[in-house]
């Protein structure tokens, strides 16, 4: 489990391929790594990753064909943002975040209006009915407030800590984008679900 308030950025190396699998080597001196083990999970650009292999700056993770078939970003060099897991006495400054993506949207707009800039994501129409205004979403791990919602466009506004501590200052129109919607909307959706099954 994770808040979306991003923790350090970090660079990511994919290191082996193996039957559409691939393992990636994180540069993550930024990140205090002091208090990871093996086994601990780390978001990476909003998807939740499991530390198979630890160092004072690095650590490594493997990711199945299934994850790189729905995240974006991940079997690339460049770089990431970064947060591991929420521990039970962590302030919970964002909202909560599985780390589980649930689709890839488009840049289609990034502007600077005043101090800020006006960031537009296109997503995926499946996932479009659980974005309301202003609730919370996930883009490549940050714990954002949605400004408006039209169609399958909703826009948002990002202020200049969140440009200058996190990766998304380097999105530009057409960057693809992993995607988590409300925790809340999911179950909420499911629940309708069940009483139409019944």
């Amino acid at each position: 489990m994770f808040t979306g308030i991003i923790q350090a950025v970090g660079e990511i190396t994919p290191i082996k391929t193996s039957s559409g699998d691939i393992k990636i080597d994180i540069n993550a001196e930024q990140l205090d790594l002091s208090n990871v083990k093996i086994g601990d999970s780390i978001a990476i650009n909003g998807v939740c990753l499991t530390v198979t292999s630890l160092s004072e700056t690095h650590f490594k993770a493997d990711i199945s064909k299934e994850t790189l078939n729905v995240t974006t970003g991940l079997d690339q060099k460049g770089q990431v943002n970064l947060e591991k897991a929420l521990r039970l006495d962590d302030r919970l400054g964002g909202h909560l975040v599985s780390g589980h993506v649930d689709g890839v949207g488009q840049v289609v707009q990034f502007d600077p209006v005043n101090d800020c800039w006006l960031l537009a994501i296109q997503l995926p129409h499946a996932i479009s009915k659980y974005i309301a205004r202003k609730g919370s979403i996930c883009v490549n791990g940050v714990s954002l407030t949605v400004n408006t919602i039209e169609k399958d466009v909703f826009t948002i506004n990002i202020i200049p800590h969140t440009l200058e501590k996190t990766i998304l200052g380097t999105l530009q129109v057409g960057s693809q984008v992993n995607l988590e919607i409300d925790q809340i909307a999911r179950y909420v959706d499911r629940m309708q679900q069940w009483e139409t099954e019944s």
